[in-house]
């Protein structure tokens, strides 16, 4: 029997010497557990997810996947070098191993899957079984999401994880925000499942015994007469569950009154910054800073806990304005903040941009971490802004500003659970910062 082993590797902390492990994973991917069911009954399939297993080297499996989001990307090289040496055939796919598949194939792995694998997978496999050969590059774009087959939640239950299991609603992202892998991959393409096949994942999750699922959707208002669609069937249910989205939702009370019926409880807004100018030249027009925390009360008082992901570094950005984003997150008493350096990934649009202007320090991408500036702002020194990230990070997750954003919240005590919630995740960003890494839910 032939077997393939997934492998989702963990991140590096700044210092490029100690790997981020913790006991639990709170939010799974669904990748690996989608994949699997697209494996042929005579694989075995075997799942290792970094942050809370060792990677097995010695494993008995010919084939090696890897997948890596953002700056994992270098450890996830890492590891298809160690296999190689072993005589492994090694592939690897995700958002930056689909942006810039050259580099990362001179990196190590045997081949590279670009986007979407529904395809691409089992011609692999099938490739693989009859001479033990891979292409280079599979890139095989998926137009449809209907059909996708129940993924192998079991391969998730059997790690320790968190309360919710991951079920994938659509794909992609109407938008054109030159900074974002997202666009780079889809090109402003938004792709929805059918709602029966969304529904029979949650009754599925559901039936596993979980009461909380995390709908996957890079924005899940894109098509607000399918959100409307799926939050009526998901309500009867009974169940809670996350997702993120634009605050767009907000304009929209009927809809947003639905989705808090439905039982969502936490939503992620990717606000990017408090000053306008910058979000204007990041082809962001259409998010108005003048209103973020009006519709973030919109939010808030709906029931639903937002959770906000910001950018600094912005051309629109100064020493100042960072001060202003702390002051802003801290009145608003976001409860849920993250926070990252402005970053031309290689091969977005900013990427190029940057590029192009000569305004790029160096090319050294294991440093493109978010969490130090690799590009000259405009109005801010690279030493300047990266010191007052780490500034912003230390105040925003100081024990104090905690309390206040979180406990302090007028909800706070009308949703104990996800004030808990919320405290938890606080705790662990602030654990992560102080050893010098950059905050995330795995």
């Amino acid at each position: 029997m032939p077997k393939v082993l997934f492998i989702q590797p963990t991140q590096y902390a700044r210092d490029g010497r100690k790997l981020a492990t913790q006991k639990r994973i709170h939010l799974p991917g669904l990748v690996f557990p989608l994949l699997a069911a697209y494996t042929p009954p005579h694989w075995e399939v075997e799942v290792c997810i970094e942050v809370v297993d060792r990677v097995p080297f010695d494993t008995d499996a010919e084939l090696i996947g890897i997948g890596a989001m953002g700056y994992a990307i270098f450890r996830a090289l890492e590891i298809a070098r160690e296999f190689k040496k072993r005589g492994k055939t090694v592939f690897m796919g995700g958002y930056m191993a689909s942006m810039v598949p050259d580099e990362v194939l001179a990196g190590g792995p045997d081949c590279v899957v670009i986007g979407d694998a529904e395809k691409s997978y089992p011609r692999l496999l099938a490739d693989w079984e009859r001479d033990g050969r891979l292409a280079r590059i599979y890139d095989e774009p998926v137009d449809d999401l209907a059909g996708l087959p129940l993924p192998r939640y079991e391969l998730l239950t059997a790690k320790p994880i968190g309360n919710m299991l991951p079920v994938q609603a659509g794909r992609g992202c109407p938008h054109l925000c030159s900074f974002c892998s997202i666009a780079c991959i889809y090109k402003g393409r938004y792709m929805t499942r059918p709602v029966d096949e969304v529904m029979r994942d949650i009754l599925r999750v559901k039936e596993l015994g979980f009461s909380s699922f995390y709908l996957i959707d890079d924005n899940i208002v894109g098509n607000p007469g399918y959100l409307e669609s799926l939050v009526e069937r998901i309500r009867p249910l009974k169940m809670t569950w996350a997702s993120q989205c634009s605050l767009n939702l907000a304009r929209n009370p009927g809809l947003l009154k639905k989705v808090a019926d439905s039982g969502c409880n936490i939503l992620s807004f990717g606000l990017e910054s408090i000053t306008q100018d910058g979000l204007d030249k990041l082809n962001k027009k259409w998010v108005k800073v003048s209103e973020h925390r009006e519709l973030l009360e919109r939010i808030a008082d709906a029931g639903i806990m937002p959770s906000t992901e910001m950018m600094v570094g912005l051309d629109s950005d100064t020493e100042q304005s960072i001060r202003d984003t702390f002051k802003f997150v801290h009145d608003a008493r976001v409860p849920i903040p993250r926070f990252y350096i402005l970053t031309p990934m290689p091969g977005s649009e900013l990427y190029a941009q940057f590029k192009a202007e000569g305004r790029l320090l160096h090319e050294d991408w294991p440093r493109y971490d978010g969490s130090q500036c690799v590009h000259r702002p405009e109005k801010i020194s690279p030493e300047k802004l990266t010191e007052m990230y780490w500034w912003l990070n230390k105040k925003v997750f100081s024990l104090p500003s905690i309390a206040h954003r979180v406990l302090g919240r007028k909800q706070a005590l009308l949703h104990p659970k996800d004030t808990l919630f919320a405290l938890v995740v606080n705790l662990h960003y602030r654990h992560y910062l102080q050893r010098g890494i950059i905050p995330n839910i795995f």
